[in-house]
C-alpha cells in the first residue's frame, strides 16, 4: 500500500462516490461560539474539507500568537493553498499574560485590518477569524467594525467566526450558528492541555 492510499482508505470501494453540487453556490457566514471545546476545531475541519475541494483560504487568528499550536505546522504539510496568520499577543487577561489591555486592541485592529484586506481582495473562498468574537467581547475590537466587515464580503466567500461570548448582532447575521455546549473537561480534572487534542 503507498503512503497516498494509507491516508484515505474506503472500506468499501464498490459502493458509487457521488459528488454534489449545489444548483445555487452562496457564501455562508458561520458562526462558532459557546464555552465547550471545538470551536477552532471545527472551523479547522472545515479548512480541510476546503482544501480537499481545491479552494483557496485564510486563517487569522486574533487571539493567538504567543504559544504554539499544532495547525501551525499542520498546514503547511497539506498540499493546499491555506494561510494562517495569528496576529494576536495571547489570551487578554487571562493564562498570566503579561501585555497590557491597549497592546491587545492594537493588535486585535491589524487583525482586522488584515481581515478587511483579505476580504475585500476577493482572492479567497473561505476566511476563518478566529477567535474574533472573544476580541469583541473585549472590545479589543468594536462591535460596529466586525458587523461592517461580515456586511461587506463578497457574495460567494465563506466567512467563519468562532470564540466564545459571540454577540447577539453577529448571530443575526450568520447563516449558520453553533454553540458548543461544555458537559466535561479534563481542564477542571486539573488534565493539562494535550497536543494534537487542545493546542
Amino acid at each position: 500500500m503507498t503512503y497516498d492510499e494509507r491516508k484515505m482508505t474506503r472500506l468499501n470501494p464498490q459502493l458509487p462516490m457521488t459528488t454534489l453540487a449545489p444548483k445555487k453556490r452562496i457564501g455562508l457566514v458561520v458562526v462558532l461560539t459557546g464555552y465547550g471545546k471545538g470551536k477552532t476545531s471545527s472551523a479547522m475541519g472545515m479548512v480541510l474539507r476546503a482544501c480537499g475541494h481545491g479552494m483557496k483560504v485564510c486563517v487569522i487568528q486574533f487571539m493567538k500568537g504567543d504559544i504554539f499550536t499544532g495547525e501551525w505546522e499542520g498546514v503547511k504539510k497539506l498540499d493546499c493553498d491555506v494561510e494562517i496568520v495569528a496576529t494576536g499577543m495571547g489570551f487578554c487577561g487571562i493564562q498570566g499574560n503579561p501585555y497590557p489591555r491597549a497592546s491587545h486592541r492594537e493588535a486585535a485592529q491589524r487583525a482586522l485590518g488584515l481581515a478587511k484586506e483579505r476580504i475585500g481582495s476577493n482572492g479567497y473562498d473561505l476566511i476563518v477569524l478566529d477567535e474574533i468574537n472573544n476580541a469583541i467581547h473585549l472590545k479589543l475590537v468594536d462591535l460596529e467594525q466586525a458587523v461592517e466587515l461580515i456586511r461587506g464580503k463578497p457574495r460567494l466567500l465563506h466567512l467563519i467566526l468562532t470564540g466564545r461570548d459571540a454577540a447577539p448582532e453577529i448571530i443575526a447575521l450568520a447563516d449558520t450558528a453553533s454553540e458548543v455546549q461544555e458537559i466535561v473537561h479534563a481542564y477542571r480534572k486539573d488534565i493539562e492541555p494535550q497536543p494534537g487534542v487542545d493546542f
